[in-house]
């Protein structure tokens, strides 16, 4: 048996907004916009290299607006993820990592983790709608 999470549902209020976010500022690829009558509209993005979609929309969920939180989107390249989204006018948190090294216990330090380690480095981002995201670097090779 093979379980696979594919769609992850992001609940927005203004569905155009959240579009232009993800989609202009993020960099997610529009896969589907699809509304056949006034109540219901689905739009699905996919993160570049992702095989996890997001769907926005209207009549889709009954979540709360802006109630997801601590999505992870994970990148290879922390510092140019956080640059580039930066450059698209999106409002990213200064890059921290785990501390103290090898014996984690839930705190931070400013910065890259030293030796680039999986899972070690963190930013964060929020959607105009208040649902958050975290960027978490795994399997960084320097060039």
């Amino acid at each position: 048996m093979k379980f696979s999470v594919e769609v992850m549902t992001v609940p927005v209020r203004d569905v155009d907004r959240a579009l232009r976010f993800y989609v202009d500022q993020v960099g997610f690829a529009l896969d589907v916009d699809y509304s056949p009558n006034e109540s219901f509209r689905v739009v699905q993005l996919t993160p570049p290299g992702s095989s996890c979609s997001i769907q926005i929309g209207k009549g889709i969920t009954d979540a709360p607006v802006g109630s997801l939180r601590g999505a992870y989107l994970v990148v290879t390249d922390l510092e140019t993820a956080h640059r580039h989204l930066l450059g698209r006018g999106v409002q990213v948190s200064d890059i921290r990592h785990k501390m103290p090294i090898g014996a984690w216990d839930g705190g931070f330090a400013p910065g890259l983790d030293p030796a680039r380690g999986d899972y070690a480095s963190f930013a964060d981002f929020v959607d105009p709608d208040g649902n958050s995201w975290v960027l978490q670097e795994r399997g960084y090779r320097a060039a």
